[in-house]
């Protein structure tokens, strides 16, 4: 299996999102309550669509559809 990406678990790789974004510190706060409560992922506060967490992307391979939180891309 691929390694996981340094800070992977942590922050979003800035292709997928960066933090130039208007929407990053609200969303990456709902991303930590989500993962502190252990949740497989939240509901962005802007689009209102589920949006998985790192660590619950962590637990498969990569699918390859860009996921904002994905810990596999380098």
């Amino acid at each position: 299996m691929t390694e996981l990406r340094a800070g992977g678990l942590d922050e979003p790789h800035p292709s997928r999102f960066s933090v130039d974004e208007p929407t990053y510190d609200d969303c990456m706060a709902a991303h930590r309550l989500a993962v502190a409560a252990g949740q497989g992922g939240y509901i962005d506060p802007f689009s209102r669509l589920f949006v998985m967490t790192a660590p619950q992307l962590a637990e498969r391979p990569c699918c390859e559809q860009r996921c904002r939180h994905c810990p596999w891309i380098v």
